[in-house]
């Protein structure tokens, strides 16, 4: 995956773009309540333990850290596609590889 992304994606600009734009509103759509769902959902577990569990709280604690993982993913994409396009709107003379 790390070689199709090196050599599909970082070489051409507005290929970069798009999945820039992309990671972005993926990190974005996943992290908004991520933080209110997390302390709810401990909550629940903290007042009504093994009950809570055994009703589901502990599939959801498990997609709510998934759901994490998965947002970390989209920021280091995005990250990524941000300091490529960077270096080659800096650097007039270079192609973006």
């Amino acid at each position: 995956m790390r070689r199709w992304f090196q050599r599909i994606v970082l070489p051409r600009p507005w290929v970069l773009f798009i999945v820039l734009v992309v990671s972005f509103l993926a990190f974005g759509g996943g992290t908004v309540n991520l933080f209110y769902l997390l302390h709810a959902n401990l909550e629940l577990i903290a007042t009504h333990g093994w009950m809570a569990l055994a009703d589901g709280a502990l599939q959801q604690l498990a997609e709510i850290l998934l759901t994490a993982g998965a947002s970390m993913v989209a920021y280091l994409v995005f990250k990524t596609c941000e300091s490529r396009l960077v270096h080659w709107l800096i650097n007039k003379d270079e192609s973006p590889t």
